[in-house]
C-alpha cells in the first residue's frame, strides 16, 4: 500500500486544491503575473520555431520573383497610398467643415433673429469689386437687403437674388458702408470698406472722441439696413493731424472675407419695414453715411 502511494481520488482532490488556489491567487491578487511572464519568455522560441516553416517558404519564394513583378506590387502599392491619402485630406476637410459648423451653430445661438446656414459657392473674378455667391436664394426666401455673416462678424449683405444663389457685397468693397458704434462707449461713425480685404476706414470721428485702438465696432442699426449688435471690426491704427477735424481711424474686419465657406443668412424680424434698395445693387456708401450722420445728429 505504501508503495503504491495515495489512491487516485485523493490525487485528483489535490490537484483540484492547488488549481483553485492558483485560480484564486491570481485572479484575486495578481500573485502570477511575474511567473505568467516567465513562462510566456521561455515559450517564445517554441513559437519562432512553429513559425518558421512559413517564414521559409515566404523567403524561398521571394528568391524566384522577377522585376516585373516587383514593379507591378511597387505601384499598386503606389496607388493605394494615393487613395489613403486623398481620404486623409478629405477627412480632415470634413473636420473642418465639422469645427467650422459648431462655431457657426454657436454664433447662431446668440443671435435673436432668425438665420439659415448658406455655402460660397463663387467669387467676384473682377479684382475692383468684392462680392461672393451663394447658394441660397428667392426659394430660401432671401432678399436684397440681408446681413451675412460668418462665425467671427458682419460679412457683408445681399444685393441681388436669384431663384438658387445670391450675391453678397462684403464690406470691404469701396462702395459699401456700415453705420456702427463703439461697444466701449457708444459713439457713432461710419465704417467704409476701402478694396482691402484687411482695412476699412471709420469716418466722421471728430478729434476730441473717446476712441482707442482695440476698440470693437459693432452695427448700430441706423439706416435699418443692418440689425444692431452685430461685430463688424476693431479698430487698429489712429493717426490725428494737426488742424484736421476729424482723425485717421483704421479697422480690421472682424469676419474672415476671404476664407469663411459657410455663412449665416440672417432675417429680419417680421414686423420690421421693408429694406429698400438702390436699383438691386444693395446701400451706396454715401446714402448709407447721410442716413446714420443724420441719425447722430438726432
Amino acid at each position: 500500500m505504501f508503495v503504491q502511494g495515495p489512491v487516485p481520488g485523493f490525487r485528483l482532490l489535490i490537484v483540484l486544491l492547488v488549481s483553485a488556489a492558483l485560480v484564486v491567487a491570481d485572479a484575486r491578487f495578481d500573485k502570477l503575473s511575474t511567473v505568467r511572464s516567465t513562462i510566456a519568455t521561455g515559450l517564445a522560441p517554441v513559437y519562432w520555431l512553429g513559425n518558421a516553416p512559413y517564414e521559409f517558404s515566404d523567403w524561398f519564394a521571394g528568391l524566384f520573383e522577377n522585376k516585373q513583378d516587383l514593379q507591378e506590387e511597387n505601384e499598386d502599392l503606389r496607388a493605394r497610398l494615393l487613395i489613403l491619402e486623398r481620404r486623409a485630406l478629405k477627412y480632415a476637410a470634413l473636420a473642418s467643415e465639422n469645427n467650422e459648423l459648431r462655431r457657426l451653430m454657436n454664433s447662431s445661438e446668440v443671435l435673436d433673429d432668425r438665420v439659415i446656414v448658406g455655402e460660397v459657392v463663387g467669387v467676384s473674378p473682377d479684382p475692383f469689386s468684392h462680392e461672393i455667391i451663394i447658394n441660397k436664394g428667392r426659394s430660401d426666401g432671401l432678399s436684397p437687403g440681408q446681413a451675412i455673416l460668418d462665425a467671427h462678424g458682419l460679412m457683408g449683405q445681399v444685393v441681388q437674388s436669384s431663384q438658387i444663389t445670391s450675391r453678397v457685397l462684403l464690406v470691404s468693397d469701396s462702395s459699401h458702408a456700415v453705420p456702427v458704434e463703439v461697444v466701449r462707449n457708444g459713439l457713432r461713425a461710419i465704417l467704409l470698406g476701402t478694396g482691402d480685404t484687411d482695412t476699412l476706414d471709420l469716418v466722421h470721428v471728430p478729434d476730441t472722441a473717446d476712441i482707442r485702438e482695440g476698440d470693437l465696432l459693432v452695427s448700430s442699426g441706423l439706416g435699418g439696413r443692418f440689425p444692431r449688435g452685430y461685430p463688424v471690426a476693431e479698430v487698429s491704427r489712429i493717426s490725428k493731424e494737426p488742424g484736421e477735424p476729424f482723425v485717421s481711424i483704421e479697422a480690421t474686419p472682424k469676419a474672415q472675407l476671404n476664407q469663411s465657406r459657410l455663412v449665416l443668412v440672417v432675417f429680419p424680424p417680421e414686423n420690421a419695414a421693408p429694406i429698400e434698395t438702390d436699383e438691386g445693387e444693395g446701400a451706396s456708401a454715401a446714402n448709407v453715411a447721410e442716413d446714420a450722420s443724420q441719425g447722430g445728429q438726432d
